[in-house]
């Protein structure tokens, strides 16, 4: 089982990142999904899941409007869209897995990737 997340890098306020998670040794499609980050000195916080299915989804409310969590359960792979970035979103990202709903939800999914930092900084 593995999570790759990829995509991270320097963006300047108000710019834009697509995240990638790519996800081995699972059929995506059965499984929620979600991302996480954590900022340097603080705790991580979730940013955004969704269930299989696609019937329950979650954002923070810091990114509503400006990140969306999608998948692609052909590549599976799952994505987190930020647009409108603001300094205060850079953190290091990270990619999670869960066949539970709850889990997820809850912030303690089963199964991590490495995390990609994102840096908004002018």
């Amino acid at each position: 089982v593995q999570l790759q997340a990829s995509g991270g890098g320097l963006v300047q306020p108000g710019g834009s990142l697509r995240l990638s998670c790519l996800v081995s040794g699972f059929t995506l499609d059965y499984y929620a999904i979600g991302w996480f980050r954590q900022a340097p000195g603080k705790e991580r916080e979730g940013v955004s899941c969704i269930s299989s299915g696609d019937r329950s989804t979650y954002y923070a409310d810091s990114v509503k409007g400006r990140f969306t969590i999608s998948r692609d359960n052909a590549k599976n792979t799952f994505y987190l869209q930020m647009n409108s970035l603001k300094p205060e979103d850079t953190a290091v990202y990270y990619c999670a897995l869960d066949f539970s709903w709850d889990r997820m939800f809850a912030g303690d999914p089963d199964h991590w990737g490495q995390g990609t930092l994102v840096t908004v900084s002018s």
